[in-house]
Formats: structure tokens, sequence, C-alpha cells
């Protein structure tokens, strides 16, 4: 998919004071996810998911489990450094993202693949259906199960935790099915060219300890 024109991205500069931003946001060249009805106890549950305000502080009962989680950061450190060049807004990405997609019983190698076939790690990535931030979150979900904010969606933890959330809901409903869920995701359920290039993208990120 093809950037904007420079004329759309000049319309978005009064979008982009308002939020705060101080720059023009990155497009971005996946798809998003359709609005689809939900039952009042799967939005309650979402809603529930989203809430939840607990710090992305990674919590290990035992030495063996905190050494593989070290070993993971530094590893993927590296491997980002490119793309983030600043340690300490690196780690913090890092850190986030272990602890959403364990706490969303999610594959973290898997999460950081649709990461980067996403938005390439941009924080201010938009889409041209409108997609934002690091894991492409569509704005009606924040109205749908959010507080209806949608400049929220490029807080770097907030993203993550509705692109966990959501992936999760989508598995669950495809039964575990990883290339169902992921193309319900992109919005393109049942073609092969979303769930392959996340597939290929994941394997920059494999780690024995991910």
């Amino acid at each position: 998919m093809k950037p904007q024109a420079w004329s759309r991205r000049d319309c978005l500069l009064g979008a982009v004071a308002s939020l705060g931003l101080g720059s023009l946001p990155t497009w971005a060249h996946a798809g998003g996810q359709l609005e689809e009805p939900l039952a009042d106890s799967v939005r309650g549950a979402l809603s529930a998911a989203i809430a939840n305000s607990a710090p992305p502080v990674p919590e290990f009962t035992d030495l063996e489990k905190r050494l593989a989680y070290l070993r993971w950061l530094g590893a993927s450190s590296t491997r980002l450094q490119r793309r983030k060049t600043d340690f300490q807004t690196r780690i913090e990405f890092l850190q986030t993202v272990w602890y959403e997609s364990r706490r969303a019983g999610l594959d973290i190698t898997m999460v950081m693949g649709l990461i980067q076939v996403e938005s390439a790690f941009r924080k201010f990535a938009i889409s041209r259906v409108g997609a934002r931030g690091y894991m492409q979150i569509m704005p009606f979900w924040s109205r749908v199960i959010g507080d209806g904010d949608p400049s929220r969606l490029f807080n770097m933890q907030t993203n993550l935790r509705f692109g966990c959330v959501i992936l999760r809901h989508y598995l669950d409903r495809e039964r575990g099915d990883t290339f169902l869920a992921l193309g319900r995701y992109n919005g393109s359920r049942g073609r092969a060219e979303y769930p392959n290039a996340v597939y290929a993208a994941a394997r920059n990120w494999a780690h024995p300890d991910a």
C-alpha cells in the first residue's frame, strides 16, 4: 500500500497538534480490524481487560524465569537498536510488550512480528484506514471497549494492551487458529498475505527464552 499524498498529510496538521504529538505521524502499510457486533458479555470482558491499570512490570516466581526474561530482553534490545536508538525507550517498549503479551496469553514472538508488520515499531504510525500506533488499533475500539478517547491509542501501554487483548479475542473466536485470527486482526480473514508476513517477521524475534 502506497503512502498517502502530501495534501492528505497536510490536512492532519491540526489533528496532530490537538493530540500533542508535535510532529506528523508516520503512515503504516497494514490494514485494520473490522467493527463487528459484540455480545454484552464479550464487550464487558474486553472492557475489563483494558481497564486494568496494573503497571507493565514483569514479576517472576523464581530466579531462572527472571534470568530467562533478562536474556530475552538483552537479545531483543540488540535486534531492535536500529529501529529504536534510545536505550531507555527501547527497554520500556520491550518490557511492556513482554508484560502485555504474557498477560493476554500470547506468543511474544508472534506479537513482535505483528508489530513489525503493522507499524515497523513506529509509535505514531497511522494507516490509510485510520488504524493507530504500534499495533494499529482502529479508533472504533476505544468507543466499543475503552473510554471513547481515540487519542489514547498513541500511548504505548494503551496501544499494546488494546492490541494484545484484541488479538486474544480473535484467537478465542477462531479456536486458537493463528492464521485466521491474524487475518481477522488485519481485516483480511482467509487471505494468506498478512498471516504469512507476520509469521516471516516473527522469525526475526525468535529466541529460546521468548
